[in-house]
């Protein structure tokens, strides 16, 4: 091979290498998985579930924790309020022309112009709340997981179990979670834990409960969104990275 050719080769390598994991190159994205990985992986591994999907559902109905409803209630995973669940009430928020964000916190408000705010009554979110029972499913101290970070992250945990206790089970009335959970208990008995962290494991964990009616979301579009960011964010290499090669999370969101 010539040193032109060498050159081209070499330089096509690098162009391809650049696009991978491109999401990477995002600070709230990193942020984002920064706090949410380890706790992800640990209950994955506990009840039997593919950690990158997880986390990429997280980023997806989260909007990487951005989203007023994620940040209010700790529920980063967008579950529905049980029977018995507290949800988040109906809210009268502004929104931020210049930042393109609904506001919550009541100490930022006062910062922003009255022209650049845009107030509106928002819908029931039908979402958990998972703020502390005083305040869950109130209009009361909305910013409260801003602050209060052991709050947040016991309400971030909590969610995370919710969904593999309360949703993926063997006794759910939903019959694909019914069947993903058997499926995936199947999978780790007769290959072991190593399987959860495989791409096609992955992937058809998010086909299974996904992009259908009676599932996690019935738009078919969703099944597409979340192995996009699985994939931009290379996030079975970093679980991978994380659990098998016992890498902090900085070392691992480094490794390309």
């Amino acid at each position: 091979m010539n040193f032109k050719i060498l050159t081209i080769v070499c330089l096509l390598t690098t162009m391809l290498n650049a696009s991978d994991f491109s999401f990477r190159k995002y600070s709230h994205v990193e942020q984002f998985y920064a706090y949410n990985a380890n706790d992800a992986i640990e209950i994955s591994i506990k009840y039997n579930l593919p950690p990158a999907a997880i986390l990429a559902m997280a980023g997806l109905e989260s909007g990487y924790g951005s989203g007023y409803v994620a940040q209010i209630t700790g529920n980063i995973l967008s579950l529905g309020a049980f029977k018995k669940d507290k949800e988040l009430p109906s809210l009268y928020l502004p929104y931020s022309k210049s930042k393109k964000m609904v506001i919550f916190d009541s100490k930022e408000i006062k910062k922003y112009l009255k022209d650049d705010l845009a107030w509106k009554q928002r819908e029931k979110s039908l979402k958990r709340d998972y703020r502390p029972s005083k305040y869950a499913g109130t209009v009361n101290n909305l910013e409260l997981l801003t602050y209060d970070e052991g709050l947040r992250k016991k309400a971030t945990i909590a969610c995370l179990n919710d969904f593999a206790t309360r949703w993926i089970t063997d006794n759910s009335n939903i019959k694909v979670f019914k069947e993903t959970r058997l499926w995936l208990d199947k999978l780790v008995k007769e290959k072991g834990v190593s399987i959860l962290f495989s791409k096609k494991t992955n992937q058809d964990f998010i086909l299974r409960i996904g992009g259908h009616s009676h599932s996690f979301n019935y738009r078919k579009t969703w099944p597409k969104k979340v192995k996009l960011i699985m994939k931009k964010v290379g996030l079975v290499e970093l679980t991978s990275d994380i659990y098998f090669k016992s890498m902090d999370f900085n070392t691992a969101w480094k490794n390309r």
